[in-house]
């Protein structure tokens, strides 16, 4: 019984793990160097990320900077994010890489509300699926004589409570992902 808990608990924090990467990814009118993790640049034939190539920094609050530590590489870095899906177009002197962010118009800061309303239902819906695993599993033991009706009625409380607390925290999450990006 406790090891189904704790499998299960370990589940939804990696659930709401996942929901807090997510977000690190979406745009909200500040410079975030987390949006370029998903970006791979062509280095000698091998798929490299860009924080291993160079120095990511925030020169301002909506400009990133990417100082190659390779200048060769600058080129495929500046071609990597130009075809990549965040919509910025990088800025170069050859030497140094710089992205401005575009201030957000409240239309498309609505748009990204929604966008992140969605993963944050996934992320919930995703903790309850771990919860309705960890029920099923422990009205199996109860089936098969490993647990009396009082610990299964127990374990499910405990399971209930889990859930709510993982899904309380996405709401959080949730809740400050929606001012960062409707503070102008």
């Amino acid at each position: 019984m406790k090891e189904i808990l704790a499998h299960a608990e370990e589940r939804m924090k990696k659930s709401v793990a996942a929901l807090t990467e997510e977000y690190s990814t979406v745009r909200a009118g500040r410079a975030n160097p987390a949006i370029l993790d998903k970006i791979r640049v062509d280095y000698y034939g091998t798929p490299t990320s860009i924080n291993q190539l160079a120095a990511v920094s925030v020169s301002e609050a909506r400009v990133l900077t990417i100082q190659p530590w390779d200048i060769s590489v600058c080129h495929a870095i500046e071609k990597a994010i130009q075809t990549s899906d965040i919509g910025i177009n990088p800025q170069t002197d050859g030497k140094v890489i710089r992205l401005t962010f575009p201030q957000l118009t409240e239309e498309r800061r609505r748009e990204l509300v929604k966008d992140i309303s969605k993963m944050a239902e996934e992320g919930r819906i995703a903790i309850r699926n771990i919860r309705r695993d960890a029920m099923d599993k422990l009205k199996g033991m109860k089936k098969n004589g490993e647990l009396t009706e009082d610990d299964l009625k127990q374990a499910e409380k405990k399971t209930q409570d889990l859930t709510d607390k993982y899904c309380k925290e996405v709401d959080s999450i949730f809740d400050r992902k929606q001012k960062e990006i409707m503070e102008i």
